[in-house]
């Protein structure tokens, strides 16, 4: 705990109305103190990846938009290693300020036998982790960045069991949306997981940063202030799928499928003795956009060849 106290200490003292970020990790038992962005870098060892800043990012193709940074290691960069099936724990500054929002939590594996050296900007990452909007409505719901503050500004995931060995950064990440453009707050730190499984994460879970969000993303420009946000139940989290789950977007967690909340309307069998043509609806929804969940009134047909999928009771996205 003297770490992480050294750590908060050190965020109010230097930069009391500021920002911040994620500034210690705990698993197994062992606490490492995270990177100090105000301080000089000289001498400074740490698993996590240098970072610059406690302000946000606010673009979605910034190239900081990796790991807060220019997607270097550190001189004295160190690497803590990670049984996968465990737990890891992100804390940040307390209290955190914003609670409306998602947390969002990837890992991306390396090449070679260390991360050190490697650019972040370069490296293909998976979602293992995410919670938007728990309940409620879109203004006034309970979300993950309040679950986050709930937990004593910490943020803890699991390592999924089946992750192969490796080499990784895991990319802790929260979005405030308590103003637009969106605030992204995103940092990294190394480590290697041991004991792992066999599977990889799929072609469409993989995203490069920048490149994983946009500018448009409904998820980075919904406006929590808008009369449809009164009575908004759903948010699409932006970014991938989730690694291990069997559907192909949003969120529930990994390996679990969750059955749609709509119902399925009964069918009717006509006896005729003629061939009826059968006519398919045009799609209207695009690649990634939203076409079902609770609440949604928007269109629910997916353009060709891409099919609407469910992730939760909430989001249903075009895969």
């Amino acid at each position: 705990m003297f770490v992480l106290a050294s750590a908060l200490l050190a965020f109010a003292v230097q930069r009391a109305a500021a920002h911040g970020g994620v500034l210690a990790y705990s698993f197994g038992g062992q606490w490492y103190q995270g990177w100090a962005p105000y301080n000089s870098p000289t001498g400074q060892t740490s698993i996590q990846r240098p970072w610059s800043t406690y302000n946000p990012i606010q673009d979605a193709t910034a190239s900081t938009l990796a790991c807060n940074d220019d997607g270097t290691s550190g001189a004295l960069q160190l690497t803590a290693t990670v049984a996968a099936g465990s737990k890891i724990t992100a804390y940040w500054n307390q209290v955190w300020p914003h609670p409306y929002g998602p947390m969002l939590t990837y890992l991306a594996q390396c090449p070679g036998s260390t991360c050190t050296g490697v650019n972040a900007q370069t490296l293909k990452w998976f979602k293992i982790d995410q919670a938007g909007l728990l309940s409620g409505t879109v203004a006034n719901g309970q979300w993950g960045a309040g679950q986050m503050i709930n937990q004593n500004s910490s943020w803890t995931s699991t390592i999924p069991a089946s992750v192969p060995s490796g080499n990784y950064l895991i990319r802790f990440e929260t979005i405030a949306l308590h103003s637009l453009p969106a605030q992204m707050y995103p940092e990294c730190a190394q480590i290697t997981i041991t004991g792992g499984g066999n599977l990889a994460p799929t072609s469409n879970q993989l995203v490069t940063f920048p490149g994983g969000y946009s500018n448009s993303d409904p998820g980075l420009t919904v406006d929590l202030y808008s009369t449809a946000a009164q009575s908004m139940t759903s948010y699409p989290i932006p970014g991938p799928p989730l690694y291990g789950s069997s559907s192909s977007g949003g969120g529930g967690s990994p390996g679990t499928t969750v059955k749609p909340t709509t119902t399925a309307q009964p069918t009717t069998t006509v006896k005729s003795t003629t061939a009826v043509p059968t006519t398919t609806q045009a799609g209207t929804v695009a690649q990634y956009g939203q076409c079902g969940g609770q609440g949604w009134t928007g269109g629910t047909v997916c353009v060709s060849p891409y099919k609407c999928t469910v992730s939760n009771q909430y989001y249903s996205q075009c895969l």
